[in-house]
C-alpha cells in the first residue's frame, strides 16, 4: 500500500462562534514568529549562524508568546521561520539583494503620512495530531488553545469548529488542521491534511525518462531514444520580473495590496509546478515509464567544488526562486500514484559529454542551447558534427544515468537504435497556459533554451 497526505479546504459553519479564539491564536502566531525573528537576527549578528528549529524551540519554550499556542503549534511557528532563513542564506549567496524574512505587523497612517499604529496580522495556525480531536460522524473538529488563552472552564480550553467540505469528500486519519484567514472574504477557513493509502499501481511500463532542470527551460525530459520535450520557464520569467516590480511600489500604507501580491504570486508558481508535473507524468505513461531519473539539485545550484554557480543576474534570480526541490517533491508525489518510480541521479559532467558518442569535452556546448559533437560526421556532407539542443542532451544523460555506467568517456555505452536522428535537435516544446496547462508550442523550434 502507498501513504498519500491529500489537503481538503473546508467552509467554517459556525464562524461567528469561533472566529474571535481564532483571530487570537492567528495574531500569537504573529508575535511568536516576531520575537523568534528577532532572536535569529540577534545569532546571526554574533556569530554568523543561523539557529535551527530546535535551538529556538530551547530558547523560546519559556516565553510568554510561545504559550499563546498550543505546544506543536508554536513548534510550526519555529519550524517555518527556520526553513525561511535557511532558503534567505542559500540565496544571498548570488542575489545581494536577498532580504533576511520580514517581522509580521502591519503599520496605519492617518492622511500626513505619520503612523498612527501597529498590529500584528493573522498568521495562519497549525495545529498537529496531539492538539486535534476529530468527530467524524457530525463534521467537527476540537483544537486545542494555547495557555495564554484558556480563560474560561475546562470545558472551553478548546475551539469547537463545524466544517463543510465540498461534496463527495471524506475527511478521516486526520494529520493536520491549519486555519487559514482570507483576506479577501474576511474569514477563517480550515485546511485539513489527511493520510490515505492507496494500492500502489504496476508501471506504465518499463522504459526510464531523464529530467534535466534549468533556468531557460525549467525541464527538459527525455523520454526514450525516439523522443524528448522541453518546458520552458518563460511563465515563471515574467511573473518573477513583474510582482516584484508591483510589490515594490507599495509602501507601507499599502500592505494590503502587497500581501494580495505575494499570495498571488505563490499560487501562480505553485499552479505552474502541479500542471508541469500532470504533464510530465501522462506523457510518461503515453511513452511506457516506469522509471524517473532526475538530476540531483546540487547539480543545478553549486559546481562541483560546491561554490554556488553563477547564472548572471537575472539567472541567479530565477535559480534560487524557482523551488527546484518543492517541483521534484511534488513530481515525486504525483509519479508515485501511476506506479512511476523516481530517483535522483549524479548531475556529473552531463551537460559536458555526448550522449550519441559518449565523448566528453566541455567546448562541445558552444552556446547554453546548443550542443555540438565533432567527434562523428552527421551524415549531411558538410564535414561538421552532430548539433543538437543541449539541455536535451543532458537530459539523455541523465536518463541514461552515464556516472553508473560501465562504459568510459572513450566509448558510448549499449544504447540500441540510431541516436543521431532529429529528436535531439527538434523536441517538443509545451508553453504554460494559466487556464488550459501546458500545450504544444506550435512555431518552429530553435536550440535557444
Amino acid at each position: 500500500m502507498l501513504e498519500v497526505h491529500r489537503t481538503h479546504q473546508a467552509k467554517i459553519c459556525n464562524h461567528a462562534q469561533v472566529a474571535d479564539s481564532l483571530d487570537r491564536h492567528g495574531w500569537s502566531a504573529s508575535k511568536l514568529w516576531n520575537v523568534a525573528n528577532y532572536h535569529s537576527r540577534e545569532v546571526w549578528d554574533e556569530t554568523g549562524n543561523i539557529p535551527d528549529h530546535g535551538d529556538l524551540k530551547n530558547e523560546l519554550k519559556t516565553h510568554n508568546n510561545y504559550k499563546g499556542l498550543h505546544s506543536q503549534s508554536s513548534q510550526r511557528v519555529l519550524e517555518e521561520l527556520a526553513e525561511a532563513f535557511n532558503s534567505w542564506y542559500g540565496k544571498r549567496k548570488s542575489d545581494s539583494r536577498a532580504n533576511p524574512p520580514s517581522y509580521r505587523k502591519k503599520n496605519y497612517y492617518d492622511q500626513d503620512g505619520r503612523r498612527v499604529h501597529e498590529e500584528h496580522p493573522r498568521s495562519t495556525v497549525t495545529w498537529k495530531q496531539n492538539g486535534i480531536k476529530h468527530d467524524i460522524k457530525n463534521n467537527r473538529v476540537r483544537l486545542s488553545k494555547g495557555a495564554n488563552h484558556k480563560q474560561h472552564p475546562k470545558a472551553w480550553e478548546y475551539i469547537l469548529i463545524e466544517y463543510e467540505t465540498a461534496p463527495g469528500v471524506i475527511v478521516e486519519n486526520l494529520q493536520q488542521v491549519r486555519a487559514v484567514y482570507d483576506k479577501a472574504k474576511q474569514r477563517w477557513e480550515l485546511h485539513l491534511v489527511c493520510k490515505h493509502e492507496i494500492g500502489t499501481p504496476d508501471a506504465p511500463g518499463t522504459e526510464t525518462a531523464g529530467i534535466d532542470l534549468g533556468i531557460c527551460n525549467f525541464a527538459a525530459v527525455a523520454y526514450s531514444t525516439e523522443e524528448a520535450d522541453l518546458y520552458p520557464g518563460n511563465r515563471l520569467k515574467q511573473d518573477g520580473y513583474y510582482f516584484p516590480k508591483e510589490i515594490a511600489k507599495c509602501d507601507d500604507s499599502g500592505g494590503d495590496r502587497a500581501t494580495r501580491l505575494h499570495a498571488k504570486w505563490s499560487e501562480r508558481r505553485t499552479h505552474f509546478f502541479h500542471s508541469l508535473a500532470t504533464h510530465i507524468v501522462e506523457r510518461c505513461i503515453e511513452n511506457g515509464v516506469g522509471r524517473i531519473n532526475i538530476g540531483k539539485l546540487a547539480g543545478v545550484r553549486e559546481d562541483e567544488t560546491g561554490e554556488s554557480k553563477n547564472w548572471g543576474k537575472h539567472g541567479n534570480l530565477d535559480l534560487h526562486g524557482w523551488a527546484f526541490d518543492r517541483f521534484s517533491n511534488i513530481l515525486e508525489y504525483k509519479a508515485k500514484g501511476e506506479g512511476i518510480e523516481v530517483v535522483e541521479v549524479s548531475e556529473r559532467d552531463t551537460s559536458k559529454t555526448c550522449c550519441v558518442c559518449g565523448r566528453t569535452d566541455e567546448s562541445q556546448r558552444v552556446e547554453r542551447g546548443l550542443y555540438v559533437c565533432e567527434e562523428h560526421d552527421d551524415g549531411d556532407g558538410d564535414g561538421n558534427g552532430d548539433a543538437f539542443n543541449a539541455d536535451v542532451n543532458g537530459a539523455e544523460n541523465i536518463r541514461l544515468d552515464i556516472n553508473h555506467t560501465e562504459s568510459n568517456s572513450e566509448s558510448a555505452p549499449d544504447l540500441g537504435g540510431d541516436r543521431s536522428t532529429g529528436w535531439l535537435a527538434q523536441p517538443g516544446v509545451y508553453l504554460h497556459d494559466l487556464s488550459r496547462g501546458f500545450q504544444p508550442r506550435i512555431e518552429v523550434v530553435d536550440c535557444k533554451p
